[in-house]
């Protein structure tokens, strides 16, 4: 018997005992060949059993035309899991612009300043002043700047960039003689400049954008980063004081740091008006999506550059965005842009900049993983 519950446990195939006349009994199994009996010494085992055993339909052996079934213990099979569908999608933040006709009113007055006075001072100060030293004024308000950095790390609960901040600040206001030369990003420190506000704080813990506007002497901003932009600029003369407060201290600061900016920014500011269809709409697009990777960038999840708006970036791709501009009306400025009137595609680039780099809001930086 127990050779028979070996074969069954082998084969995996019923069995049929029935008594030969002799006391003993013959077994057939099913297996993957067809029929196979027992060898003489398992027929001449005693029986403990005379009544045959039925064989059922399925036991009985496989035509040849019929699939072969498997040897050994079927497999246990499971109920199926539900699976659920992942979809991956983009993530924007945007500002709503409810005050557009005021705002597109300011801008296309602030553009004519800027062509007629501002655009030609800085292009001249560009060209005139060499550039040590005009990376040098760069690098010295930019430098004035570690300290409210410093102080949003650690609201944002980030003691290893704070940290960071506090050895750039000190290294360049000593051997980077005042901040004048940018000593801490070289080897064998290399600690890059990162751009903080408070509000990019505000931004980090959910506080949205509220409504665009296009203000002069400002320029493109929203409601959350005007006013973190006032408290950023109260630091200094809150907590410092002289000469901070003086005005023989910020009347040339802001000067020079209008002119620097507008100088760096130059060729930015020409891919976004003179090579726009729609100035205004590129203008704030841009602004939005550099802004909200500053904020991504915060979160560990995002790219872009971590010196943020404090410098250019390497290229630029304007566009209109459906959600900021639906139906904008083009202006044929370039070759091969529709009449007024026609609309442009969602998220369809209109122009894009000869450089070979991406464009800044998908610029393949690595992410900061570091808290």
């Amino acid at each position: 018997m127990l050779a028979v519950i070996s074969a069954m446990l082998i084969t995996g195939a019923p069995v049929q005992l029935a008594d030969d006349g002799a006391g003993t009994t013959s077994q057939v199994s099913s297996t993957s060949s067809g029929v196979a009996d027992l060898s003489p010494a398992a027929r001449s085992l005693p029986s403990e059993q005379e009544t045959p055993v039925p064989v059922s339909p399925e036991a009985m052996p496989a035509s040849p035309t019929q699939a072969t079934p498997p040897i050994g213990v079927s497999p246990v099979r499971m109920p199926p899991t539900p699976q659920n569908d992942i979809v991956v999608t983009g993530r924007k933040e945007s500002a709503g612009d409810p005050l557009r006709a005021v705002n597109a009113e300011s801008f296309a007055v602030t553009q004519k300043v800027d062509n007629a006075v501002i655009g030609p001072v800085a292009r001249t100060y560009k060209k005139a002043v060499p550039s040590p030293i005009r990376h040098g004024v760069h690098n010295f308000l930019y430098n004035l700047r570690e300290p409210i950095v410093f102080l949003n790390f650690l609201l944002q609960i980030k003691p290893g960039k704070a940290a960071e901040t506090v050895g750039r600040f000190a290294i360049n206001s000593t051997l980077g003689a005042v901040g004048v030369l940018d000593i801490a990003k070289r080897k064998p420190f290399r600690l890059p400049r990162r751009s903080n506000g408070f509000a990019n704080t505000l931004g980090y813990y959910g506080v949205k954008n509220g409504p665009f506007l296009f203000l002069p002497l400002v320029g493109p901003t929203t409601v959350r980063d005007l006013f973190g932009g006032a408290i950023d600029r109260l630091i200094l003369p809150v907590g410092v004081g002289k000469p901070f407060t003086s005005a023989t201290y910020t009347a040339p600061a802001g000067v020079l740091g209008a002119l620097d900016h507008r100088s760096e920014f130059d060729q930015t500011l020409k891919d976004l008006h003179d090579n726009s269809p729609d100035p205004y709409a590129a203008t704030r697009a841009f602004y939005l999506n550099r802004r909200q990777a500053e904020i991504d960038r915060l979160h560990g999840r995002g790219e872009g550059d971590p010196a943020g708006m404090s410098e250019p970036p390497p290229s630029v791709r304007p566009f209109v965005p459906k959600n900021l501009e639906p139906g904008a009306a083009l202006r044929p400025v370039l070759p091969g842009i529709p009449a007024s009137g026609t609309t442009v595609p969602s998220e369809t680039p209109l122009v894009e900049s000869t450089a070979t780099e991406t464009p800044v809001a998908e610029a393949a930086v690595e992410p900061d993983s570091q808290p």
